[in-house]
């Protein structure tokens, strides 16, 4: 159905604007009139020619369905219908990608489907999490309640992949700044002063003739410096999408000295909030751990998560079976062995949640307090060293005038 634009004036006499989907202008003016506005301008919406061009479109972020979350939950909490719910969270939609997403999901609810099996349609923005969580709201009559637990859980999630995201950043930016400024200097720089010292006529010093043979390498071979580079990345990039790769290289940041610790604790803290939140929604155990290991990141937590699994439907605790994995710290298995026998395991993993949260927060800042010396070291060594080698020469002809 066409969308048309209108504007008119209300029983106050105040202004208004907005859009509508009906057949015809006609219907238009009937809706208005049944909502006791008199419309003074009514035109068909003109059709966006980039509207079929996916890349163009505007993405789905994060925080709209956290915010999409907030206002359904309270919506559904004050009495409205759900299908009354979405037609508003619709009309009020400003990211034009989200809206037609939500316009679809309504018109499927309308057709008679649930709402967990609407919003399965998108995968890339409603997880098998959010889909299963939803549709424990729906069977519990809890829908309200669902979706304020789902939004808390995605900020939760979004403020500590943010950490991560910027405990990572500073070196890698650091790093990438430090090789652009060498290889300035060693192509543009460095060949200025291997003339000037070609008039000298005098023996250079080793680091001096070191230097000027790395200059002239790398200009010799830039092309296939990058090339190679390239083509690592991308053999990298393939081999971790392998089962047997991404085993091997997850298992290996598992044991990195500092970053594995910190990734071990994101893991924990990633799979004690979901797991707690799921259980506490109502979602089955083994449905629940399925899709925890589905979303675990790391390959090494997702084996282990599935070997839990394995040995629940053999009629063993949660506890044991994580313990001897050997992923996960002792501390979180004897809690979560506490939460199984009081019967508060969904409260339990919370606890659990919060604490590692707080410690991925306490580690990543000293990640950063760590890291900024060493990089700061780092470009003095690599940088100051390829200056003082191209000013040896210089200053042992000054010793020699003085002599």
């Amino acid at each position: 159905m066409p969308v048309f634009q209108w504007e008119g004036k209300d029983r106050s006499n105040q202004v208004r604007k907005g859009e509508i989907e009906a057949g015809s202008e006609q219907e238009v003016r009937a809706i208005l009139g049944r909502q006791r506005i008199t419309p003074t301008k009514v035109k068909k919406k003109p059709k966006d020619l980039l509207e079929n061009v996916t890349f163009l479109q505007p993405k789905v972020k994060e925080q709209d369905i956290i915010v999409f979350c907030r206002q359904f939950s309270t919506m559904i909490d004050a009495g409205l219908p759900i299908i009354q719910c979405l037609d508003i969270l619709q009309s009020q939609q400003e990211n034009a990608t989200f809206k037609k997403m939500l316009k679809d999901i309504k018109e499927s609810v309308e057709s008679g489907k649930t709402l967990a099996e609407s919003l399965k349609k998108y995968p890339k923005h409603f997880d098998d999490l959010f889909v299963n969580m939803i549709a424990a709201g729906e069977t519990g009559g809890i829908l309200d309640v669902i979706l304020r637990r789902l939004s808390a859980y995605m900020e939760k999630a979004a403020r500590l992949k943010a950490q991560v995201k910027g405990a990572m950043t500073y070196p890698l930016v650091t790093i990438v700044i430090a090789i652009g400024v060498v290889a300035v200097i060693l192509v543009f720089v460095i060949p200025v002063f291997q003339d000037m010292f070609a008039e000298f006529g005098r023996s250079l010093p080793a680091p001096t003739q070191m230097v000027i043979g790395l200059s002239e390498f790398v200009k010799g071979k830039i092309l296939w410096i990058i090339g190679t580079v390239i083509i690592l990345i991308v053999a990298f990039r393939q081999f971790y999408k392998t089962e047997k790769g991404r085993a091997m290289i997850d298992e290996l940041m598992l044991k990195l000295p500092i970053i594995g610790i910190l990734i071990r604790k994101v893991a924990v803290a990633k799979f004690t909030r979901t797991m707690g939140t799921m259980l506490a929604s109502g979602v089955a155990i083994l449905e629940a751990l399925d899709i925890v290991a589905k979303t675990a990141g790391n390959k090494s937590i997702e084996t282990a998560v599935y070997k839990v699994r394995a040995g629940i439907t053999e009629g063993r605790t949660i506890a044991d079976p994580l313990a001897e994995t050997g992923v996960f710290p002792p501390m979180v298995c004897q809690m979560i062995a506490v939460g199984e026998s009081t019967g508060a395991i969904d409260s339990m993993l919370e606890k659990i949640a919060d604490f590692y949260e707080e410690e991925v927060d306490q580690s990543v800042e000293n990640l950063t307090s760590m890291i900024e010396p060493f990089m700061l070291v780092f470009l003095g060594v690599v940088i100051g060293g390829l200056v003082v080698s191209m000013y040896l020469p210089i200053f042992k002809m000054a010793g020699g005038i003085g002599a």
